[in-house]
């Protein structure tokens, strides 16, 4: 099968048919409108436990918190030197489109999770999209997180929809959130006409582990990203054989009595674990995989921090179970995956902000480092740009 191929197709159909490809590509149910109307949203309420309204509330409200952190200042400024003052100015992007898988199950943390950096960030115009018929909890954490658009659009066709726009959805500046194959190639396709947050596909996480750590919470931790989806991976690397064979126990035994024990003993298919001389040989395996999930449960986890260069999120000791980053604890699961931690970070605040550097030169300052440019730019051969400050120089 020739993924690529197949997307450029949907992509290409979306281009030139809009809404009527739509339409035409939805598999699950006969599309009649693709916006999805707000008396729907609101009627979704009907549909959801109030006590699980209520987490999802609770959840987001963590969620913001974190990301406030990591909001930049609107504008700094900083004296390099007498007459040069130089500083960054930072707006957030107007509009963006975000992703939520539908197909296998709700994912209403995926929801709060692309949308709630985007608005602390300042984004004015959020848009949705996720595979018809949207389900009501991912409705209602769209709402609770503040997108007001949302539409029904799931698969390549929806990342095309948000990229280049259809008589429906106006296309965005960057489209954020996990998906299948389908809908990462289909982000890496369409680069030159949107930004994307970068390839997010089935989870994996890796633990390091040694001879102190509870055989019973790595089976746990194992199992938690394995159902997630048949394609997810689970790497186990610890300096204790003995502990690996104890987890391997643990995981069939749990995996038997499982829910979702279909799509588990398919991930597990992609799993596996890595016996280690030492401590210091399991953080250059794991950093060569650079995973998107790297949980540390050893006898001093916190020393290990320092020395990890290359994964999405880190989770330290025992008790720090990866699903709290899944969902309650604040920090974002949108993470990247296959080893692009190596390149880029972790879905945040900054992936909805854009910079523009700022220059502030008095009569002073421009003597500072007027030579400079006179210099190189003269040695490049760019006569004009020496002289622009060659005649700023000579002016009183």
């Amino acid at each position: 099968m020739d993924v690529r191929a197949e997307v450029v197709a949907i992509i290409e159909r979306v281009r030139n048919e809009g809404d009527a490809a739509l339409k035409a590509m939805s598999r699950h149910v006969v599309l009649e409108d693709v916006p999805v109307p707000e008396e729907e949203v609101k009627a979704a309420y009907d549909t959801v436990d109030p006590a699980l309204v209520k987490m999802l509330i609770a959840a987001s409200e963590r969620i913001e918190r974190f990301h406030k952190l990591q909001r930049p200042r609107d504008l700094w400024l900083e004296t390099m030197e007498p007459g040069v003052v130089l500083g960054v100015r930072t707006t957030p992007l107007h509009r963006v489109g975000i992703y939520v898988p539908g197909g296998r199950a709700a994912y209403p943390s995926t929801a709060l999770m692309c949308a709630i950096p985007a608005r602390v960030a300042g984004v004015r115009e959020i848009c949705a999209c996720s595979p018809p018929p949207v389900k009501p909890l991912t409705l209602v954490a769209l709402d609770i997180a503040g997108v007001t658009e949302i539409y029904n659009a799931g698969g390549a066709q929806a990342v095309a929809a948000m990229a280049l726009g259809t008589e429906s959805v106006r296309p965005v500046q960057k489209i954020v959130g996990p998906g299948n194959v389908y809908v990462t190639m289909a982000k890496m396709a369409l680069r030159e006409q949107v930004e994307i947050d970068f390839p997010a596909g089935p989870s994996e996480v890796a633990i390091i582990a040694d001879h102190t750590a509870d055989p019973g919470i790595i089976a746990a931790d194992i199992l938690a990203q394995a159902e997630h989806d048949p394609d997810a991976a689970c790497l186990l690397i610890t300096t204790d054989k003995a502990l690996a064979e104890n987890v391997g126990r643990e995981v069939a035994a749990m995996t038997a009595g499982a829910p979702r024990r279909e799509i588990i003993e398919k991930s597990l298919n992609n799993s596996g674990y890595v016996v280690v001389r030492d401590i210091d040989e399991a953080i250059t395996v794991s950093d060569r995989v650079a995973p998107e999930h790297l949980s540390i449960q050893t006898a001093d986890s916190l020393s290990l921090v320092t020395r990890v260069e290359n994964a999405g999120a880190i989770f330290v000791g025992r008790y720090s179970a990866v699903a709290g980053g899944d969902y309650g604890v604040g920090t974002n699961h949108v993470l990247p995956t296959a080893g692009y931690a190596r390149l880029t970070s972790g879905l945040d605040v900054n992936h909805f902000c854009k910079t523009a550097s700022v220059e502030m030169i008095d009569r002073q300052g421009l003597e500072v480092f007027g030579d400079i440019v006179e210099t190189i730019a003269e040695a490049e051969g760019l006569f004009a740009h020496a002289e622009s400050v060659r005649i700023r120089r000579r002016k009183q």
